[in-house]
């Protein structure tokens, strides 16, 4: 659970601050937020806690990292806003960094929160319906689903209109950002195998959702 909210925070407070750009062979340049490294991590996360834990615990480890969001976010909001010292001259690169409109951070933590709930439903049904085999088909595929929530939310509603990003380029941003995130889970996919499989071993546990209440809005474990 450390290690999930950690890396969702991160992907929040410093992915978002820098637009990276990278000349690929064959492909060439392709920009994107530097914040698509942070997430698919965190969905790995996600994945292996509803694999060996089940739904349920990974309900509480998403509000968690959602709490930890609405904190980091309104404490960032907080420290722009407070007024520098004469003699600091660092204010405008501090607001670059850390001074996320407000509707690009509830845009963030609303893609967020129903995202990781679908890629979290869909793991824990696939697991019953796979009978617990071929791990890699509901990795892949809950972050697939997860991601495709994720950025149809986020983009359009942080900036359509906006003028950040053109709209008729929004469709294309989105199709890049979902695709670079599923790659990198495809890519960690031997690593959450390992993960699992230690996991499963260390705490004798592989749950299996079947009675599972499966509403977002519960704590219950």
């Amino acid at each position: 659970m450390v290690a999930f909210v950690t890396v969702l925070v991160c992907s929040n407070l410093i992915g978002p601050a820098k637009i990276a750009q990278i000349d690929l062979p064959l492909v060439g340049a392709i920009t994107f937020g530097a914040g698509v490294l942070f997430f698919p991590i965190s969905y790995v996360f996600g994945d292996v806690l509803t694999e060996v834990y089940g739904y349920a615990r990974a309900r509480r480890v998403i509000w968690s990292g959602f709490a930890a969001l609405a904190f980091a976010s309104v404490m960032a909001g907080i420290v722009v806003a407070l007024p520098p010292a004469p003699f600091w001259d660092h204010q405008s690169a501090y607001e670059v960094a850390f001074g996320s409109t407000w509707r690009i951070v509830g845009a963030s933590m609303i893609a967020y929160f129903c995202g990781e709930f679908v890629n979290s439903f869909v793991l824990a049904k696939m697991k019953i319906a796979t009978q617990g085999r071929w791990l890699w088909t509901r990795t892949i595929g809950s972050t697939i689903a997860g991601e495709a929530v994720d950025s149809a939310l986020f983009y359009p509603l942080a900036f359509y209109g906006s003028g950040i990003i053109p709209n008729d380029k929004l469709p294309v941003v989105m199709l890049m950002q979902f695709v670079l995130k599923v790659g990198v889970e495809v890519v960690f996919t031997p690593i959450t195998y390992k993960i699992v499989g230690a996991l499963k071993r260390a705490e004798n546990e592989d749950y299996y959702d079947r009675g599972t209440n499966f509403t977002p809005f519960s704590l219950k474990a």
